[in-house]
């Protein structure tokens, strides 16, 4: 990219792309949905049963020691539910769990029909046929504004490399394109 490529912005306010927006909740959302992430499964055991929860904040933050994030709404009643599990798994979602990833984000009792998953030794709970497994212990909590930064610690790991995970972008479910 040569100088004359770039444009220099002297007076952001000046700007149109930065002009004042009153900050609504779908203000934000349809912000917020212009960037593309994964989507994770966070799921445990509880009371003899799994209980799950999909999410899209998810990040690796740490090497050493070995931690990731995903942040999860203060209105959530099934992160109080997951606190309490010993272990959770997270299952980073394939490219064909579209549904699933609806089941486990729905406001319903039984998120888990039709969907494959096995309990581990440790009781946490993993997605059948994603990408990635990380077996994590739940490491902090962090308020975070109407969420909290939930930080995981990763004991164990199955990756599976030839499976794509699912993108969830402009409010919608994706599959990597190839180059």
């Amino acid at each position: 990219m040569s100088q004359s490529d770039v444009q220099v912005l002297d007076e952001p306010a000046a700007s149109p792309f930065l002009d004042s927006v009153e900050l609504t909740e779908s203000v934000l959302r349809n912000a917020y949905g212009h960037f593309p992430s994964g989507v994770i499964a966070l799921c445990g055991v509880v009371d003899g049963g799994p209980v799950g929860i999909a999410a899209s904040s998810f990040t690796s933050v740490s090497i050493t020691p070995a931690l990731v994030s995903v942040c999860v709404a203060d209105s959530s009643t099934t992160w109080p539910l997951l606190r309490s599990a010993g272990r959770l798994g997270v299952s980073v979602l394939a490219e064909h769990h579209g549904e699933t990833a609806r089941a486990l984000a729905a406001k319903k009792d039984d998120r888990f029909a039709g969907i494959e998953w096995i309990a581990d030794r440790s009781d946490a709970v993993f997605i059948g046929g994603a990408s990635l497994w990380l077996d994590c212990v739940l490491d902090a909590e962090i308020p975070a504004g109407d969420h909290r930064i939930v930080l995981l610690r990763i004991e164990r790991m199955l990756a599976r490399p030839g499976v794509s995970p699912i993108v969830f972008h402009g409010s919608r479910f994706r599959a990597l394109a190839e180059e």
